[in-house]
């Protein structure tokens, strides 16, 4: 490739000056200052690389640096920390270099943004996930770290053309799973959305490329309603002297799909696609009174829905987004929500946390993103434990819908919905949460796993002598309480271990057996139990006695080991007969980029069948599991053990049947049942192997296994279900 260098040097200084230019924050000379040394900073040691577009590299962080200065809405640090993010990682500076020439701060940004990239190599646990947990423990650093992160992650998911595709499905799937809630969290949502629709763009292109054609055919009609809305409303609020403005907001093509998914409908089952928000200029003292006046201009005109209204000006998220939402019967009868904020309370949301820290500023109150960042900060204290289980525990109460429920002083607390007295009491505190014993709701006694619901006054009852139990994990959802429960248990276990080791050292002498390395391996082997703690904890809390122990001593010789070798290969040999024999009743898959035939069992949590999309997942003990493309547990797979994760092809499935379970609903009506059957067996010649029905008022519900060539079959199968009269739904299991 021919490469135009003056060209290419003019159009980064054309970068450079729209980097300025763009800026959210006011930029003073001393600012400029920083940025430009960042800046030839980065020229300077990007000078000799290029991306795989084959573009020069210097652009990718400018690219990154404008994110950050305008989208996101960041000060000159960041934004020359973000134009030095890859420095120390790719190039011949230093973070002493970085540090002698811009200071302390930016310093410890850029080693933030280091810190995460460099990964351990470690095959036990997810990469993604031990980077996730590296990105969060940068938050004590700064929380800039994050955000500068999540714009590099941004840059990256714009400019994934030049990947091959597997790289793009990889990619794609860690964004869905860590980069975009985290986003969400932290209040960012317009990058947020942008990163959802530029996953689902890889990991899904035929839905998506569906979807954003449909969008872009509605826009006109899009427009045409916006504008007979404002001319219903636009008298009363002029009436008012208000100043305004009335724009539409398209609903995400990543939520459209999501909706279509979870709903079972089609493009144009979603009604809701896109939002009308009306932001108005006030004075802070005012912001609460005229957004009420305005939702009582426009419940006036259109009737509300009283289910969905959603008030959170009155109490804000905990990332600090601010907003009225009603939805109501708009113009040609069809329901619209309507968004009504303030500007502070819009540009908060366009810009997230920059914003809230730029309106925050002279003000004592603490800020929703502060207390969040509070929460994670408890939540970090613990740092144990498998990487992978860190991610799932944090991020159980990342998407949440939030509850507000009060203390016994009127003080209120925001929890995720779904909350439990001892989320609650472990919100107070570590120490409250672990000596709870039970509690009063509105002054009437309830248990510890009560699900708590918004507006109720909660009393935690303590006492010394409680200490958390592992059942206590099935009634908590919030990470802080996990984490403190889970800390407490391993203390008490660490405990109880080191007697039980004391306690097995003297009962084994008695059996005339010392206690070293050799012998705990031996006895780890014989009781199957995971680990040496295990087995010491067992000990102590005598679950293994001294007639166990006694067995144990008898079969202590060479002719036991041999037993347990054979038998382990005897379970091995019969694993891979069992195997084959089931390979050989299925279809052929290829897997990986050399499209090879090797041997693979089914994943019963989703059931593939011939014709689905699948990838093949390399398991610890069972080789290969093949997943539907669209399997619950996708995300988790190629996002968390990417490594592990093979692309797979169907080759033929005109020979092999596949079972798959539909279920159905709609109206009870006499003979469905038998309509149901004639269909599958006489008209498709399908064969059903388990079938139940339920009905209930008039309704029914039920489900039914069968066995398919491949997903065309059952693709028509489903479609001569819908037509028969009373079926609503029918969706795949």
């Amino acid at each position: 490739m021919i490469i135009d260098e003056q060209l290419e040097n003019k159009e980064i200084a054309k970068q450079y000056k729209e980097l300025l230019r763009i800026s959210y924050l006011q930029l003073n000379e001393e600012d400029k200052k920083l940025i430009r040394l960042a800046f030839d900073t980065a020229v300077d040691a990007h000078k000799e690389q290029r991306r795989k577009s084959g573009e020069a590299y210097i652009f990718h962080p400018i690219a990154v640096a404008k994110i950050v200065a305008s989208e996101i809405g960041l000060d000159a640090t960041s934004i020359a920390a973000a134009l030095l993010h890859d420095t120390v990682e790719d190039t011949e500076y230093t973070l002493n270099d970085i540090e002698r020439l811009f200071g302390n701060t930016v310093a410890k940004i850029v080693h933030g943004l280091t810190k995460i990239s460099h990964l351990k190599k470690d095959t036990d646990i997810s990469l993604q996930a031990e980077n996730f947990r590296k990105m969060l423990l940068t938050l004590n650093d700064d929380i800039r770290v994050i955000i500068i992160k999540i714009a590099d992650r941004l840059h990256n998911m714009q400019t994934m053309d030049a990947m091959p595709e597997y790289k793009q499905v990889k990619i794609a799937s860690e964004t869905l799973y860590i980069y975009a809630p985290i986003a969400h969290r932290i209040g960012m949502y317009n990058i947020k959305t942008e990163l959802e629709d530029l996953s689902l763009k890889y990991t899904e292109p035929l839905r998506f490329d569906a979807i954003k054609n449909k969008i872009e055919e509605s826009q006109e009609e899009q427009q045409k309603y916006i504008k007979d809305f404002s001319t219903f409303i636009e008298k009363s609020l002029n009436g008012e002297r208000l100043k305004y403005f009335i724009k539409g907001r398209n609903k995400s093509i990543f939520s459209i799909h999501k909706k279509m998914q979870k709903q079972n409908i089609p493009y144009e089952g979603v009604f809701d696609k896109f939002a009308i928000r009306v932001v108005y200029k006030s004075t802070p003292k005012n912001e609460k009174f005229l957004a009420w006046k305005i939702y009582s201009i426009i419940t006036d005109h259109f009737t509300p829905n009283p289910t969905r209204l959603r008030d959170w000006i009155s109490s804000p998220k905990s990332n600090g987004y601010e907003s009225l939402h009603i939805t109501v019967m708009g113009p040609n009868n069809k329901w619209v929500e309507v968004q009504i904020r303030s500007e502070r309370m819009h540009e908060i949301a366009e810009k997230g946390y920059a914003a809230h820290f730029r309106y925050k500023q002279g003000e004592q109150k603490e800020s929703g993103i502060d207390v969040w960042l509070n929460r994670i900060q408890e939540v970090l204290e613990n740092k144990e434990g498998n990487a992978v289980d860190f991610v799932e525990d944090f991020k159980l109460n990342l998407y949440s819908e939030e509850i507000f429920v009060f203390t016994p002083q009127g003080e209120l607390k925001s929890l995720p919905n779904g909350s439990s007295v001892l989320d609650f009491a472990f919100s107070i505190h570590t120490e409250v949460g672990a000596k709870a014993r039970g509690a009063r709701i509105n002054g009437k006694l309830v248990p510890l796993s009560r699900t708590l619901k918004s507006g109720e006054n909660v009393e935690i009852i303590t006492s010394e002598n409680s200490k958390p139990t592992a059942n206590w994990l099935d009634h908590v959802i919030t990470s802080r309480a996990r984490a403190s429960i889970k800390t407490a248990l391993n203390e008490e276990k660490r405990r109880i271990s080191e007697d039980g080791k004391e306690l097995l050292r003297r009962k084994l002498k008695q059996l005339k057996i010392t206690l070293n390395d050799k012998t705990i391996r031996r006895l780890v082997l014989y009781f199957k139990v995971n680990t040496s703690l295990d087995l010491f904890y067992r000990v102590g809390i005598g679950t293994l006695d001294n007639k166990k122990l006694k067995e144990f001593a008898a079969s202590y010789n060479n002719t036991f080991f041999n037993f347990i070798k054979k038998r382990m290969t005897a379970t091995a040999r019969k694993n891979i007969r069992d195997r084959d024999e089931f390979t050989s009743k299925y279809d052929k898959l290829f897997f990986g980029k050399d499209k090879e035939e090797l041997p693979y069992s089914l994943s019963k949590c989703c059931n593939p069948i011939a014709g689905d999309k699948v990838f093949g997942f390399l398991t610890i003990n069972e080789g290969i599991k093949v997943h539907r493309n669209d399997c619950p547990n996708s995300l988790s797979l190629q996002s968390n053990f990417a490594y592990r994760v093979l692309p797979a092809w169907w080759v033929d499935s005109s020979e092999q049947q596949f079972s798959a379970k539909l279920k159905l609903s709609g109206i009870d009506q006499i003979g469905l049942v038998n309509q149901v059957t004639r269909v599958i067996s006489n008209n498709m010649n399908v064969d059903i192997f388990k079938i139940n029905f339920d009905t209930d008022d008039g309704l029914f519900s039920g489900g039914i296994s069968v066995r398919v060539k491949n997903k065309a079959t059952l693709e028509k199968l489903v479609n001569n279900l819908l037509k028969i009269n009373g079926i609503e739904k029918v969706t795949r299991d």
